[in-house]
């Protein structure tokens, strides 16, 4: 793709997967049986029921703006399949993550079959929407489990959590903040040294706290996703060239991940998020080779088998 330092390999480290079955479980949880109509009332595109025809679209889409390879999120606890299809399709063009309720009975064995069978490399945890802390002893074989095989990473929300598709439907979100702060993670990442962590949108809010966890610890790595509108929360509200230079400073180029937190049809990929970084990097005099980093080849190394 054409950036300011010229052709380079982008790798998306942040997109959402809202697969028919996603619509689904949000219809089930606003009584509704007609999942086209709610989401055409939405005025997005119905995904189709076949996963790989949806994998196919979002091909599409990659080639139509030159990215190589993302990261595609199944956004609903239990529905790994989705993901594990658009892997199973397109296994160059697709890192497969997957949402995961830490605390349900079958939370280890979902997570091995979705590493084992499935092919995923990213368990992808919530702790302010399904309020644990991510210091629950029973979240430990998880960690386990990721730190077994290269190629695998705890994806962590933490800092505000806004879900746009429940507020557009009417849905509540009862997330609790209080499970929010990526500080939480600091023990579990010493104690875990084996397993990678990615904390993303810089902390969403809790900037600074990211930062401190990332210099402490050598293992979690930050997703750069998003519009970032979570500097408003900042005083004096920094531009995202600051965010940048202050992530640079502390953290290096290394272990920062280019996400667009791309999601659904027809809006697709969003590339004014990926030129909104490039100007904001440009600006600081960011090498080349660090941008090439930034933009993909840490998510290529960090996902490596």
């Amino acid at each position: 793709m054409q950036s300011p330092w010229g052709e380079i390999e982008v790798r998306d480290a942040h997109a959402h997967l809202f697969s028919h079955s996603f619509f689904e479980a949000l219809a089930r949880q606003k009584g509704k049986s007609d999942v086209e109509a709610m989401v055409s009332g939405l005025g997005w595109r119905v995904p189709p029921k076949r996963n790989k025809e949806l994998a196919r679209d979002w091909v599409g889409e990659l080639d139509r703006h030159g990215v190589a390879r993302s990261v595609l999120m199944a956004s609903v606890p239990g529905d790994e399949e989705s993901a594990g299809d658009a892997v199973a399709a397109y296994p160059d063009r697709f890192y497969g993550y997957f949402m995961l309720n830490p605390l349900a009975s079958d939370a280890v064995e979902r997570a091995r079959r979705a590493f084992e069978e499935l092919d995923l490399q990213g368990l992808c945890l919530f702790p302010a929407m399904l309020r644990f802390s991510v210091q629950d002893k029973r979240l430990e074989p998880l960690y386990d489990l990721v730190a077994e095989a290269p190629g695998r990473v705890v994806f962590v929300h933490s800092g505000v959590l806004s879900v746009g598709v429940r507020a557009k439907l009417g849905l509540p979100s009862r997330f609790d903040m209080s499970y929010s702060n990526p500080i939480d993670l600091h023990r579990v990442a010493l104690e875990h040294p084996a397993a990678k962590f990615v904390i993303p949108h810089f902390g969403a809010g809790y900037f600074r706290e990211t930062l401190m966890l990332a210099s402490l610890a050598p293992n979690v790595y930050v997703d750069t996703s998003s519009s970032n509108s979570w500097t408003r929360y900042l005083t004096p509200r920094p531009t995202l060239a600051e965010v940048f230079e202050r992530a640079l400073d502390v953290m290096g180029p290394n272990r920062l991940l280019f996400g667009s937190d791309s999601s659904f049809f027809p809006r697709g990929w969003q590339k004014a998020v990926f030129e909104a970084q490039c100007e904001a990097l440009h600006s600081l005099g960011l090498p080349s080779d660090d941008a090439r980093s930034v933009f993909g080849g840490n998510l290529s190394r960090l996902l490596a088998r």
